[in-house]
C-alpha cells in the first residue's frame, strides 16, 4: 500500500502587550493563496529536526525574533485535509507569551492588536482565537501572567497585563491581595520605584508554575446565573441583597474571593 504524503508544519501565536492592548505577530501574505492577507509565521519541518527545533528556528528565521527569550508551549495539532489548498498539511501550533518583545526583523512581520484580526490565511484565525484562550485560561491557575511583565514589576503592571488579556478591569485592592497572598506566586525584591505619588513595591515571578489559590477571570453573568460558585454552593447574586460593609466590619465570603471590576477603587501600587 502506498503511503500519503503529508507535509507536517510548524506556526507560532507568539502574543505580547504593546500600546496597551495584547498584540499578535503576523506576516502579510505576498503570494497565493491568500495573497495580502495576515497569517501566523510557520515553517514545515525539516528531515532532521523535531518539533521543538523547528518552533525555535520559525522564531528566530520566519518570526525575525532571533535573540526574544520567549515561553514557547505546544498548543495544538490541526489536520482537517482542506485547510491548505496546495497540499495536505498538518500544523502543529506553538503558544509564545513574552513582555516587550521589539519589533521583528523580517520586512513583512508585524505586530497587530489580536482584536483587530480577522480573515486571515488559512486556518490562522482559529488557530490564532485557540492561542489566545489557552493564554487567558492559563492566567486563572498558572503563573503565567508574569511572562508578560519584566523581570521585576508591581503589582499594578501585574493587573494591568490581567486586564488587557482578559479584556475587562479588576478591582486593584482585590488584585493586590490575591496575588500577594498566592503560594510563591511572587517574590518582594525589597525595592521600590515612584513615579511622583507613593513608593510602588518591585516583585519578581517566584519559583512555582501553579497559581494556588487559583484566579477565575470574571466572565459575563447570564440572565438567573449564578456568578460564581462558592466554597458552600452557587451564590446568585442576582437574589442577594446588596448590603455596605459597616466600618469594622469582616468581609464577607462574596467580599473576600471575588475578583471584579470596580472603577472607583484607587488603583494600587
Amino acid at each position: 500500500m502506498e503511503v500519503p504524503r503529508v507535509a507536517v508544519s510548524v506556526d507560532l501565536v507568539i502574543l505580547t502587550v504593546r500600546a496597551g492592548q495584547l498584540a499578535a505577530l503576523v506576516w502579510r501574505r505576498h503570494a497565493e493563496p491568500h495573497l495580502g492577507h495576515w497569517a501566523l509565521p510557520g515553517g514545515f519541518i525539516r528531515l532532521d529536526e523535531d518539533l521543538s527545533t523547528t518552533a525555535a528556528r520559525v522564531l528566530a528565521e520566519r518570526a525575525g525574533l532571533p535573540d526574544a527569550h520567549v515561553h514557547l508551549e505546544q498548543l495544538q495539532t490541526y489536520g482537517y485535509p482542506d485547510r491548505d489548498p496546495r497540499q495536505r498539511v498538518v500544523a502543529v501550533a506553538y503558544l509564545g507569551l513574552a513582555p516587550d518583545l521589539p519589533a521583528p526583523d523580517q520586512p513583512r512581520m508585524s505586530w497587530q492588536a489580536v482584536d483587530q484580526l480577522c480573515e486571515m490565511a488559512f486556518d490562522h484565525e482559529h488557530i490564532l482565537r485557540d492561542g489566545v484562550e489557552r493564554a487567558r485560561a492559563k492566567l486563572e491557575y498558572t503563573t503565567l501572567g508574569a511572562a508578560f511583565c519584566r523581570e521585576t514589576f508591581t503589582v499594578a503592571e501585574l493587573r494591568r497585563v490581567y486586564e488587557i488579556v482578559w479584556g475587562t478591569p479588576l478591582d486593584p485592592r482585590n488584585f493586590h491581595r490575591k496575588v500577594t497572598g498566592a503560594e510563591r506566586f511572587l517574590v518582594d525584591t525589597g525595592e521600590a520605584i515612584s513615579s511622583g505619588g507613593r513608593p510602588a513595591q518591585l516583585y519578581r515571578r517566584g519559583d512555582t508554575d501553579l497559581l494556588h489559590p487559583p484566579m477565575l477571570r470574571p466572565r459575563q453573568r447570564r440572565s438567573g446565573e449564578p456568578v460564581r460558585q462558592s466554597p458552600g454552593g452557587p451564590v446568585d447574586l442576582m437574589d442577594e441583597p446588596r448590603v455596605r460593609p459597616r466600618h469594622g466590619d469582616a468581609p464577607t465570603a462574596r467580599e473576600d474571593d471575588d475578583v471584579r471590576a470596580d472603577a472607583t477603587l484607587p488603583t494600587d501600587t
